[in-house]
């Protein structure tokens, strides 16, 4: 280039250098000048420093020290998305403190006895000192760590690390706590009297050799009123009392700890205390001094004059003394608000308060006149109610219909916090309503965003994460956890979620004391059987309060036939239009009978609705047949024809069509279609080509919000399908929203909606969940739903949350609910069901995980035990622990029942013992006959048998008349029933004989009497018989014969005792059939002629000999029987004349033993009923090296607990067997896909021979450690196992991805939904991030480096666009 002139001669030239065109300057040499002017520079240099005042020092200091501030360029809104390596501390520039210390030096108190006044020149005794840690003074440190522990790095301070400590749970141990944290001292009553009677005081301070004198302390005369009761005792308790002595300690100690006790100066104090069975309060007033004596000691002799009144005769005098008044707990009291009386009363160990006072609302302007944050409406009742309670410091559990305003109570938290100068965590179940509630919260409050793939602003005051970030947290320790004032739990219903509702109660028992709990959830029935286990939990009441009425009421109708039926008006149901709805439908299949062959053509309803869900759900079909009217839909579906689905496609276009058109006529827009597939929502979008139902300025906002919103995508990824095909949709006033749209996509629709220029929107249930976008009408397309392993009717506590979306506040006074009815009308009983029935209960999904008891194991204060025992499964039985702690101290407090033995050292329970252990025996040998045909072939009619009684004493003597049949899978047996009253009874064919004596029917004669006998007098020829198999007779027959009552009856082949070694002639056609008492006569009489010696039975059929047994287990147990048979019969106890008797005192005591060790066992962890679940997990974990024998955890246990995307198991195995060393960052990261996938059907991917190679190693670890857990008496199949935990549908698709393919060509590898593509993406970020920080623990540079060129691979694109609702529009 040319030369170029510059002011002060300074000559250079620009040139280009390289390939890439880099600028270079090339200086010149000097060109003398002609003129003296141009050796002038052009401008003066400004001086280098400012002139340095007060004002500039002071500006200085506040820029550089006092005002800490973020780096503008790493933390702009277009890196929102970014996730930080470097320590966001530092790069606020917030100066390190001073090191805390980590001990102090404290007085030691002593009682005045033991008190040494050696070493001080005055005989003055002073308190000798002596060192403890810092964090045992603090207030609340053993609620809020587990040990002393410091302050963690600042890069730490959010997320927490896995070598911290988790804070300590609140409501574990809380005695403990309490008296560690208040000084001794305090504790003991020593310290009124100095104060009181005066004296020298101590003058050395802690730590110092001398002190300041300022003299001895003055005196104050004084003296003690102790009241006297006057709800009176009994006599004796009075005499029990008057001589009582109680301990200052004790008085003081509760007056400090339970503030209970009042003492006042003047002439009449009161004192006062519940008692322990809800009695009415003792009240006490004063009427005998009690003085300070020099002689005495610490005690003080109370004397009580009491007199019995009749009112308190019920209660147990002996139970009662003074030491239980001043014990009793006065947990169940409640504080009264200023100047309102709270009108509900709390039960005894009631840790949830249902419902408020009225006073509350009504003078609540009163009761909080500087409120933190102002609201510009009427507060609700119960808005009012939860914002007094949220004042005073009390947890709060709202339950309110959708819609109802509890977002409120959230804003009202967030305002507390920021006032308090705390911190509120707002929890989520979904990651769409974290996002969501960050914009709607950012213009009011110093609000942060913590999610999986997301950190944006931790150090705000108001934190809005999912729940499983903050149950990460507490198990890592947090510093932030000790800033927290209140935790929100959003959307408690979801604690019935089967896959993550134990996360919420994980992090509801995890949660220290000092922070409180906001509850907010839809209306539930066991609103406050949920409360008062947390309460329980955390030791600390629960308010619940909400309400039941909706801000705007719901109207439910049925749509058939182009026209609308209402069947429900608010809460009321109505018949009469369900029946309305069913005449026409009657009509119309009696008009289309004669027309049988339209149907055929699509014309009908059921014909296309099954086609329809046919070609949905074809893959579902594959793998699990549904039942029931779904699987008949299906298979009549299979067999239509291409003429069958163009007509089903134009009558569900026309359905559609005639829907919309009402809708809008009746000004019903907009309007949300709840569709339970996504394919569904997709088709039936597509259904309406020809609609349009926005105006001009509508498409143009539209058109301008979707070129904003897009903008921020690359040029191919704006002209994906996906992306074409829903702004087609959207132009038109329609929408679609489910799981396998893109996350913009999904966002572009819920904002477009929530600005009212969509009219109507297909959507999948999940839009109820995590969208707050209520619309004029809610369509329901059918009620029934796929949940994952088959087809279902909606529950009502479902159709309640999606249904609550009809009806916007403020601008409809009515919201309408409609349910589409294609072929059928749904029955009136669970249609009912469904609208108005009781939502579903909150159910315990609490179950134990590997990562959990890993996490638990780090830490020996917190035990696996005490988790169980908090969940909610275990709510009831913990819940009923003190009761049965009282009835097992009063079986253990019952006399013992000695036994007296005539014939020296009683043996009577040996012999006891051992007949215990025979009959156990016996029932195992004779289970074993039972099963072996030899045994069958001797049960046979006529076989002599004894048998279990249920309702008598002993056993039956009996004989066997039926054996099973097809008809009765039963043994028909009569039985003598010796316990029975003897009755008179004859059967009906004998009654009819002797009614009709000269009437024979047919068959019958009288023989010559000299021709028979007893046995076959009035014998009938038709005993010869073939009987049809038919049982005439009511089972149990009962009857009298030969003076014995008898009783048929069938039991099973368990109910034998004994099969003898003899048979009797049985008459099964007359006995069953003809119910002939002659022949039950004989047949009883036969029995009884086998007795012999009084009671006793037939000899039995030998198990060896008779019926052929040979396994060798039941030999041994045959053995050991016959064994302890010969030890009875030597035992001195047989022919005592005491045996009956002390038989059954021995009984008694068995019992009772017998009942305190099932007391014993309910109390212990054993009980727990996860316990064998834990038992086989911490067998697992030894086995594959997580934990040692003494269960502290390995670095491989420090491993697994950094895995919380995937299987912790599995994916330590992965690393520990190096499966990821032979791979590239792009195949290792296809791998990993397997464990975040989590659709179960896909496409089989195309995948290079390493990978192939790799994904059949991993399948191989998952199939040995399912093998392992099910070994381990886990209740997992290995095939199940790695179906749940390994889907390897992606891979290709993310290796493709990885090595920087566009997102539109990975899209046609697979025929998984882009939306799930984008997911799994994201997801496998996370585990990345957790992969690299295990590769740090085990020390391995390389896999690290691995992972975070793998994560860098995959981070581009649409994939990891910003959130509309972080960045704006």
């Amino acid at each position: 280039m040319d030369r170029i002139e510059a002011a002060n001669d300074v000559a250079f030239r620009i040139g280009f250098s390289g390939h890439s065109g880099h600028l270079r300057l090339e200086p010149l040499p000097p060109v003398e000048r002609s003129d003296p002017l141009k050796s002038l520079p052009d401008f003066v240099i400004p001086p280098a420093f400012e002139p340095v005042t007060r004002e500039s020092i002071k500006n200085y200091i506040e820029k550089e020290y006092l005002s800490p501030e973020l780096d503008r360029d790493e933390f702009s809104p277009e890196k929102v998305g970014r996730i930080w390596d470097s320590d966001w501390f530092e790069r606020a520039k917030v100066h390190l403190e001073p090191t805390m210390p980590r001990s102090t030096i404290v007085p030691q108190w002593e009682l005045p006895y033991r008190r040494s006044k050696k070493g001080s020149a005055q005989g003055i005794w002073e308190p000798s000192s002596v060192e403890v840690d810092v964090s045992e003074l603090m207030e609340g440190a053993q609620d809020c760590g587990t040990l002393p522990r410091m302050p963690s790095s600042g890069k730490d301070f959010v997320r927490g690390s896995i070598s911290n400590r988790p804070f300590r749970p609140g409501g574990l141990d809380d005695s403990q706590s309490s008296e560690r944290v208040l000084p001794e001292g305090a504790l003991n009553g020593e310290w009124i009297r100095e104060i009181l009677e005066g004296g020298p005081a101590q003058i050395v301070p802690p730590g110092f050799k001398q002190g300041l004198d300022l003299g001895d302390l003055m005196e104050y005369p004084c003296s003690w009123k102790i009241s006297e009761c006057k709800n009176v005792f009994s006599e004796s308790c009075k005499e029990k009392v008057k001589g009582l002595s109680v301990q200052f300690d004790d008085l003081f100690k509760k007056a400090w700890e339970e503030d209970t006790i009042e003492v006042t100066h003047e002439d009449d104090a009161t004192f006062e205390a519940p008692f322990p069975d809800g009695a009415d309060v003792l009240k006490t007033k004063v009427e005998e001094e009690v003085y300070f004596s020099e002689a005495t000691s610490d005690t003080l002799e109370i004397k009580v004059e009491m007199d019995f009144d009749a009112t308190s005769s019920a209660m147990d005098s002996k139970s009662f003394g003074l030491d239980q008044l001043l014990s009793t707990d006065t947990g169940g009291s409640m504080s009264k608000m200023d100047g309102a009386s709270d009108n509900s009363q709390l039960q005894k160990d009631a840790w949830a308060v249902k419902g408020g006072s009225e006073d509350i609302a009504d003078r609540f302007h009163d009761l909080v006149p500087d409120m933190a944050l102002d609201f510009p409406f009427e507060l609700d009742t119960f808005q009012k109610e939860a914002i007094y309670y949220l004042e005073k410091g009390e947890s709060v559990f709202v339950a309110a219909h959708t819609s109802a305003g509890k977002t409120v109570v959230a804003e009202y938290a967030f305002a507390l916090a920021s006032k308090h100068c705390t911190r509120a965590v707002y929890t989520a179940p979904i990651k769409t309503i974290s996002n969501q509630k960050y914009r709607d919260f950012c213009g009011k409050f110093d609000v942060g965003l913590l999610t999986g793939d997301v950190s944006l602003r931790p150090e705000a005051s108001c934190l809005i994460m999912t729940t499983e970030i903050l149950r990460s947290m507490l198990y890592r320790g947090a510093d932030i956890i000790r800033d927290i004032e209140w935790v929100i739990f959003d959307e408690v219903h979801y604690v019935n979620d089967v896959e993550r509702g134990v996360v919420w109660e994980e992090v509801i028992i995890m949660l220290p004391r000092h922070v409180n709990i906001i509850l907010l959830s839809a209306t539930v029935p066991n609103t406050t059987e949920f409360a008062d286990w947390i309460g329980r939990t955390k030791q600390k009441k629960i308010r619940v309060t909400g309400t039941t009425k909706r801000p705007v009421p719901l109207e439910h109708c049925l749509f058939y036939s182009g026209q609308l039926y209402k069947v429900c008006d608010g809460e009321d149901f109505l018949p009469q239009g369900l029946k309305t709805a069913k005449d026409v439908h009657k009509k119309k299949n009696l008009s289309a009978s004669g027309g049988a062959s339209g149907r055929h053509l699509g014309t009908g309803p059921s014909h296309g609705s099954a086609q329809v869900w046919q070609r949905e759900n074809a893959t579902r079909v594959k793998l699990q047949k549904p039942s029931g009217s779904q699987n008949f839909s299906i298979s009549q579906g299979s067999s239509g024809t291409s003429q069958n689905n163009s007509g089903s496609k134009r009558w569900e276009a026309s359905l559609w069509l005639s829907l919309i058109s009402k809708l809008s006529k009746n000004s019903l827009l907009p309007v949300i279609i709840f569709c339970f597939s996504k394919n569904r929502c997709d088709k039936s979008a597509d259904n309406l080509p020809g609609t349009d139902l926005t105006s001009s300025s509508e498409k143009s906002a539209i058109r301008i919000f979707c070129d904003k919103a897009f903008s921020r995508l690359k040029g191919s990824d704006r002209n994906l399908p996906q992306v074409v095909r829903v702004q087609n949709l959207l132009r038109r006033g329609i929408g679609v929203h489910h799981a396998g749209l893109l996350p913009i996509v999904k966002e572009v629709v819920e904002m477009l909606f929530c600005r009212g220029v969509i009219k109507v929107l297909f959507s999948t249930e999940t839009f109820a969940m995590g969208v707050n976008a209520p619309a004029r009408t809610v369509v329901f397309d059918s009620l029934r739903k796929f949940d994952g392993k088959g087809f279902r009717q909606l529950l009502p506590g479902e159709y309640t949350q999606m249904a609550g979306r009809a009806g916007r506040r403020g601008l409809d006074k009515i919201g309408t609910v409609i349910v589409i009815c294609r072929d059928e009308i749904p029955d009136e009983r669970d249609l009912k069901h469904v609208i108005v029935g009781s939502a579903t209960r909150l159910e315990s999904q609490f179950r134990l995980t590997f990562i959990m008891i890993l996490h638990l194991l780090r830490v020996e204060e917190l035990k696996v035990e005490d988790m169980l025992k908090r969940s909610f499964a275990e709510f009831h039985a913990q819940k009923k622990l003190p009761e049965k702690e009282r009835l097992l101290m009063l079986k253990l407090a019952q006399p013992t029942k000695e036994i007296e033995c005539i014939q020296g050292e009683p043996a009577i329970e040996e012999y006891y013992e051992m007949s215990m252990e025979a009959e156990q025996h016996g029932d195992f040998i004779f289970e074993k006959v039972m099963q072996s045909s030899t045994a069958q072939q001797f049960l046979s009619p006529g076989r002599v048998v004894v048998v279990k009684s249920e309702s008598a004493q002993g056993h039956l003597f009996g004989v066997v008349v039926k054996t099973p049949s097809a008809s009765i899978k039963q043994y028909i047996v009569l039985a003598l029933r010796h316990d029975l009253p003897l009755t008179q009874s004859a059967s009906a064919n004998d009654k009819s004989e002797e009614k009709g004596a000269g009437n024979f029917p047919q068959g019958y004669f009288i023989a010559p009497k000299s021709k028979r006998g007893f046995d076959d007098e009035y014998f009938s020829s038709a005993s010869s018989r073939k009987g049809t198999g038919a049982i005439n007779i009511k089972l149990p027959h009962r009857g009298s014969a030969a003076g014995v009552n008898y009783e048929v009856i069938a039991i099973e082949p368990k109910d034998f005792l004994s099969i003898c070694n003899c048979k009797i002639k049985v008459d099964q056609v007359r006995l069953l059939e003809d119910d002939s008492s002659t022949a039950y006569s004989r047949t009883v009489q036969q029995l009884l002629d086998l007795k012999s010696g009084g009671n006793k039975f037939p000899a039995a059929l030998d198990p060896i000999k008779d019926l052929k047994l040979k396994d060798i287990a039941v030999l041994d147990v045959y053995k050991r029987w016959n064994i302890l048979l010969r030890k009875m019969s030597e035992n001195k106890c047989n022919g005592c004349i005491k045996f009956q008797e002390h038989v059954l005192l021995v009984k008694e005591i068995f019992k009772h033993r017998e009942e305190v060790n099932a007391l014993k066992y309910q109390m212990s962890d054993e009980a727990l009923q996860q316990m064998p679940d834990f038992q086989g997990r911490i067998d697992v974990l030894k086995e594959i090296g997580c934990i040692d024998s003494d269960l502290v955890v390995q670095m491989k246990g420090r491993v697994a607990c950094e895995m919380n995307s995937g299987e912790e198991l599995l994916c330590t195995e992965c690393l520990f067997e190096n499966q990821l060393d032979d791979l590239e960052p792009e195949e290792a990261v296809a791998l990993m896909s397997a464990f975040v996938f989590q659709q179960k059907n896909a496409s089989e991917p195309s995948l290079t021979p390493k990978l192939a190679k790799a994904r059949r190693r991993l399948y191989d670890t998952a199939i040995r450690l399912g093998e392992l857990q099910a070994y381990f008496k886990l209740q997992i199949a290995p095939d199940e196992y790695v179906q749940d935990n390994l889907k390897f549908g992606l891979m290709e698709v993310v290796y493709e991805w990885a090595k920087g393919t566009p997102f539109a060509d990975i899209c046609e590898l697979t025929d998984v939904p882009e939306g799930l593509i984008v997911r799994t993406i994201v997801r496998l970020d996370e585990i990345c991030r957790e992969f690299r920080n295990a590769a740090a623990i085990m020390g391995n540079s390389t896999l690290y480096k691995k992972m975070e060129t793998a994560s860098n691979a995959i981070k581009r694109d649409i994939v990891f666009a910003a959130s509309l609702y972080i960045t704006g529009v």
